[in-house]
This record gives C-alpha cells, sequence and structure tokens, in this order.
C-alpha cells in the first residue's frame, strides 16, 4: 500500500513572508504525522528560501516517522546530511530563480557528481533517492549511480489539460516505475499532485511512497491542516 510523505517546505514559505516565527514547519510536520503521513518530506535549499537549518534540526530531533531530504548534490549539502543523518536524502535539480522545481535531474549529464554524492551518502548510512522524469534512459543512469531508489516526476502528467496528454504521461510513468521495479530500485512519485490527479496513479502498481506538499498546504489553509492530510492520506491509500 503506498505511502504518504508529506512535505512542509510551503508551510515555511509562509513564515518566511513575514519573517517571523510562525506558522512553524515543525509543528506542521507533528501534526501531519498523527493525521496519517508516513514520511515528512522537506527541501533544504541553497538560497534557504524556505525551510532553514534551525527547521532540519528540529525536525530530526522530533520526527517518528522518516525524513526526507530533498537537496541539490553540492558538497555543503552532503555535508549538512552526513551530520544530521536523514532516513532518506532525494537529490534534486536545484535553480536559484525558479519558483519550484522545474524538471528531473538529468543524472546523464551529471553522472559523476551525482554518483559521488550518492556513494557519500550511502557511506552516511542514508538511503539515496535521485529525481527522475520518466525517462528509460535517467532512470537507467540513476540504478548506475548506486542510488536506492528513484522518484518520478510527474509535473507532466499534472499539467495535462487534454485526455490524450494525460494517456500519454500516465502511460510514461507506467513504463518508469515498471523499468525502476526491474532494476531492482525503491520507487516513489511526486510534483504537482492534489486531491484531483492522485487517483490513477495511487491504483497504480510499483508506486511505493507519493511526496506531496503545496495541495495539501493549500487546501489546509480552508480546511485545517489535519484533515487536509487525513483525506490525501484516505486517496493515496484508496
Amino acid at each position: 500500500m503506498p505511502k504518504l510523505g508529506l512535505n512542509v517546505d510551503h508551510v515555511a514559505t509562509v513564515r518566511q513572508a513575514r519573517g517571523g516565527m510562525e506558522p512553524d514547519p515543525v509543528t506542521a510536520a507533528a501534526i501531519g504525522e498523527l493525521a496519517g503521513a508516513e514520511g515528512i518530506t522537506v527541501h533544504l535549499r541553497e538560497d534557504r528560501r524556505h525551510i532553514q537549518d534551525r527547521d532540519l534540526e528540529l525536525l530530526r530531533q522530533t520526527i517518528k516517522t522518516r525524513l526526507n531530504l530533498e537537496m541539490a548534490a553540492t558538497g555543503e549539502m552532503v555535508s549538512i546530511a552526513a551530520r544530521i543523518k536523514p532516513e532518506q536524502c532525494t537529490l534534486v535539480p536545484e535553480k536559484r530563480q525558479e519558483l519550484t522545481t522545474e524538471g528531473g535531474l538529468d543524472v546523464l549529464s551529471a553522472f559523476q557528481s551525482v554518483s559521488s554524492a550518492v556513494h557519500s551518502l550511502k557511506k552516511a548510512g542514508i538511503i539515496v533517492s535521485l529525481f527522475v522524469d520518466p525517462n528509460p534512459d535517467q532512470i537507467r543512469a540513476a540504478k548506475q549511480t548506486g542510488a536506492d531508489a528513484v522518484e518520478i516526476h510527474t509535473g507532466a502528467y499534472a499539467e495535462a489539460r487534454d485526455q490524450a496528454s494525460v494517456t500519454r504521461e500516465l502511460a510514461a510513468i507506467r513504463n518508469a516505475v515498471e523499468l525502476g521495479n526491474e532494476l531492482g530500485m525503491t520507487v516513489h512519485a511526486g510534483h504537482g499532485l492534489n486531491y484531483v490527479n492522485i487517483g490513477p496513479l495511487a491504483g497504480m502498481p510499483g508506486i511505493e511512497e507519493f511526496n506531496i506538499g503545496h495541495s495539501i498546504i493549500a487546501r489546509a489553509v480552508l480546511v485545517g491542516l489535519d484533515r487536509a492530510v487525513r483525506e490525501m492520506v484516505a486517496l493515496v491509500r484508496q
């Protein structure tokens, strides 16, 4: 049965808009776990636009499920991860000016640097996942780096606006999931998923975890975080 990894980045986004202390992503993570999330995801960006080092340290101390740290494959981030020791690190591409992650990691082009980061993180006892597009070549390259898992970038599916595009993107994701499983990798999925489009993916065999943040936090503004998480957990497990 798939699990929900709750991304609390955008709780921190709201906090940073005023530069104060609330809302606190650490508190949000605790509420999310109580509501049924089976993991907490945060992205510590190089520019610290939302999650701060303080958040990561407190989350490591307080999370009762598992901590998934999204990060760029840089020396600074590898050092932080080796010190904090989250259960999992997910390597993602990162651009300073992007509003959100714009695509999967190009493992083929950055094979040496990604492989080095994977090796260092695994040496520290951390499970490593690579965030990649549903592209067979990228998934095979991910396997060759020594990564334990891949997270399939579902952005193209989430942005599809006609049935033909939806069908095409679902087929690409299905093929990617099957390939990842065949290669012996754990497969996760995420990006742009919400209460409407999660259905076809929740029923797709082979996906172990969905990492979802923005849509849950957006709904929480209207109905509360506990309810928003519980509703998404129910959809993921349907």
